[in-house]
């Protein structure tokens, strides 16, 4: 999860969080190519959204600095990349007061707002670190969370370093679309794609970061409608999205039949929300247009009609929400188009 600002209540941060659920594989990878002196001065995590990448860069971060000497027997013998809390390196990562890790995020401006994007500045106080001797460990290591906020400028001057890296230097880059990187930055790394989690390992993920029951209905039930992000299912969990959500998929269910009562009722609880409900009302939609899409509704002239909701919704939804328009008339345009789209 990205690090806006530390609500009360809300999750721990990747830096802080030592528990992984889930990507035993991609875990074991970072731990074999360690162990077997073969570690590439840079990987490349990606996959979707909170799926715990970040937190798997913390963890290879800890246990690099934790453990400098990849023939060690502590190394050699590890199982998982797991530290214990109160060990020295985590203490210290937990803090931001490792002098061996350095972490390029977004950052605030002058303003104290948060900056959309990682500047080129930020990037550059990467030289003088990976210019210094490491202090304790005898490994640097940079973690990128997420490549995907790079500026233009910043992703060259990332390219420059990733190009010509010291010895003992360590870059772990998360990034939520590989693909849309810098063709050369993605050949200057490994490569370690981390697939959505099951909804049982996501139970898990939400129960220990909230401090609630796995087993708990409220959170079995986000966990299943998470689409394998543990991001979305806290954010589903105990607030007005998984109700929105569940009543979007009532509505889709019965296309091409409407329900005009019930798309009232939708529009009102959307006039009332904020944002972010409303970006899990057109999530919804354009999932069920993509499935048919990818699916089998192809005959005649269904699939133009599916394309074309498909560029009337993401339009229109973007309409109302740059211009603060009412939310109310863009549900019922939205399943006036869906059931167009689904009638044979």
């Amino acid at each position: 999860m990205s690090e806006d600002d530390e609500a009360e209540g809300a999750p721990p941060h990747p830096r802080e969080t030592l528990r992984l659920f889930g990507h035993q594989e991609a875990e074991q990878a970072l731990i074999d190519a360690y162990r077997g002196g073969r570690m590439p001065h840079a990987w490349l995590i990606g996959g979707p959204p909170g799926i715990g990448k970040a937190t798997l860069a913390y963890r290879m971060a800890r246990f690099v600095l934790a453990h400098p000497d990849c023939s060690a027997p502590a190394v050699q013998s590890a199982g998982s990349l797991t530290l214990p809390p109160d060990h020295r390196a985590a203490r210290l990562i937990a803090a931001q007061g490792h002098p061996d890790l350095l972490v390029l995020e977004r950052r605030p401006g002058e303003s104290g707002a948060l900056r959309t994007v990682i500047a080129v500045e930020d990037v550059r106080r990467l030289v003088p670190f990976l210019g210094s001797t490491a202090g304790e460990a005898g490994w640097r290591v940079v973690v990128v969370d997420s490549a995907d906020e790079l500026n233009a400028a910043g992703a060259n001057a990332l390219l420059k370093l990733l190009e010509e890296p010291p010895r003992h230097c360590l870059f772990l880059i998360v990034s939520h679309a590989p693909g849309r990187l810098l063709a050369t930055i993605r050949s200057r790394c490994r490569r370690l794609l981390l697939r959505p989690l099951a909804p049982a390992d996501i139970a898990q993920a939400v129960g220990a970061a909230l401090g609630r029951d796995p087993a708990e209905a409220a959170v079995q039930k986000a966990a299943a409608a998470a689409d394998g992000s543990v991001a979305q299912a806290i954010a589903l969990i105990g607030g007005p999205l998984l109700a929105v959500r569940e009543r979007v998929i009532e509505l889709l269910a019965l296309l091409p039949a409407t329900d005009a009562r019930a798309m009232h009722a939708l529009g009102e609880s959307l006039e009332r929300a904020d944002r972010l409900v409303l970006a899990t009302f057109v999530d919804v939609v354009r999932d069920w247009l993509s499935a048919r899409l990818a699916g089998g509704m192809r005959e005649g002239g269904r699939l133009l009609r599916l394309a074309q909701a498909w560029d009337d919704v993401n339009r229109t939804a973007r309409e109302v929400e740059m211009f603060n328009l009412e939310r109310k008339p863009l549900v019922f345009k939205v399943f006036g188009w869906l059931a167009a789209a689904a009638r044979g």
